[in-house]
């Protein structure tokens, strides 16, 4: 960006962003995004967050029933000390959903660790979790817990592309 003549900024500076597109892990059919299986979720959502338009881009594989729906990994950013702990009690808060938590690790074998050095522990869920505000104020509400990767009510507009071309669906 530099050496195209793009100025660079942050959140410190400018706390308000017009604009942000990026992709999602899973889309459900409220427009409720799970994001974060890059291991990024935490100054993702952040950056998001700032933003007055949310565009999300992703083709027809991401569309799901509920979020979790995929059987792929519901990332929950958590710090290292005591993750164990952590992880245990992130899997019995969603036990009626067949939930199963595991450390994200690196391709070396050791533990992922995020941009803000905090660990990953992926939830693997059967079920659906029920109501999301619910299950997003128990997460947080965890002990050890950073942030999750559900992204609840922040896409003002998802496009996706698929074998019958592009669609697009707006808050």
């Amino acid at each position: 960006a530099v050496s195209l003549g793009i100025p660079l900024s942050d959140l410190d500076h400018h706390s308000t962003i017009d604009l942000a597109i990026d992709g999602a892990d899973e889309v459900d059919p409220h427009l409720n995004l799970v994001k974060g299986r890059g291991g990024s979720l935490l100054r993702e959502k952040m950056v998001e967050g700032t933003c007055k338009k949310f565009i999300c881009i992703v083709d027809e594989s991401k569309l799901v029933k509920h979020l979790g729906g995929s059987g792929l990994a519901m990332p929950v950013e958590v710090v290292p000390f005591c993750w164990k702990f952590t992880a245990n009690k992130l899997q019995n808060l969603f036990e009626d959903s067949g939930c199963v938590a595991k450390l994200r690790n690196d391709s070396k074998g050791k533990s992922f660790v995020t941009d803000n050095g905090n660990y990953i522990v992926d939830l693997y869920l059967k079920k659906d979790i029920g109501d999301l505000q619910v299950a997003s104020d128990a997460i947080l509400r965890i002990a050890g817990v950073v942030e999750h990767g559900m992204f609840l009510d922040m896409a003002t507009t998802v496009i996706v592309a698929g074998e019958l071309g592009i669609t697009s669906k707006n808050k």
